[in-house]
């Protein structure tokens, strides 16, 4: 693998005590939360009567029986999940850097597209060979992606689901962190091992085969970047994954035996 790309940007008047605390803050807001809280559902479902495949995970869930306030409530959830983003982006401005240093704009829409679905194809056949094969040996839960209610507006919801997941988790644990730890001094080979199990911990909720599972798609999308410089063909795959399984869960779970969730 390639592990190396060109310089970081230098940090202005930063010392490094700062850009650490930087980097505790910004996870403590958004990741690393999600990983704490992976850890302790893991364990409960882990530990209760039954263990992992009695139970299900469920990703985007109804907030109320009254579809235009269960309209608002996942309106609500969608716009402000993008505020680390926005943090990130004027933290990244502060220090002399940018959207654009970690590859999050529009200038290669072809690159970023074809790369993306080819990340998408990779990823997202051997994710599923992976579920599958860990749900039937007991190591996970059967994935409920979608139990949003038959609405109008069900799908548009559950498009925005992914690309909200695809700009927050790859912008956060791909781009602006590798960028910060290697401003900090790391080595990429360790910066990239950090944001890939960091990544796995925070999908641990679903079971130990989707840990090792997003470890492994860490590490695949860590080196992309370390090739590419780009972080938007990383944003297009993680998207293009939680479509299909979003949208897919709708119409498929129920319908097909081999699929768990039902």
């Amino acid at each position: 693998m390639i592990w190396c790309m060109s310089e970081p940007t230098s940090v202005r008047a930063l010392p490094r005590k700062a850009i650490g605390a930087e980097v505790w803050c910004v996870l403590a807001l958004s990741l690393g939360m999600s990983a704490v809280w992976a850890v302790i559902s893991f364990t409960a479902a882990a530990t209760a009567p039954g263990g992992l495949s009695a139970q299900t995970a469920n990703l985007v869930t109804p907030a109320s029986e009254r579809p235009w306030l269960d309209l608002a409530v996942q309106t609500y959830r969608l716009v402000f999940a993008f505020a680390p983003v926005a943090l990130v982006f004027y933290l990244l401005y502060r220090s002399n850097d940018s959207a654009r240093t970690i590859g999050f704009d529009l200038r290669r829409p072809g690159f970023d597209l074809a790369g993306g679905a080819g990340l998408a194809a990779l990823i997202g056949l051997g994710g599923l060979v992976v579920y599958l094969v860990s749900v039937q040996l007991g190591l996970n839960r059967p994935i409920v992606p979608s139990e949003l209610n038959e609405h109008w507006w069900q799908v548009p919801i559950l498009l925005l689901q992914a690309v909200k997941n695809g700009v927050v988790e790859e912008v956060i644990v791909v781009g602006y962190l590798l960028l910060r730890l290697e401003q900090l001094g790391w080595s990429p080979l360790r910066a990239a091992l950090a944001s890939s199990f960091l990544r796995a911990f925070y999908h641990l909720y679903q079971g130990v085969g989707m840990f090792v599972g997003n470890l492994v798609m860490g590490l695949v999308f860590c080196w992309f970047y370390r090739r590419y410089g780009r972080v938007m063909p990383l944003v297009v795959a993680h998207s293009l994954i939680d479509i299909v399984a979003f949208v897919g869960s709708v119409y498929l779970i129920g319908r097909l035996d081999w699929l768990p969730g039902a």
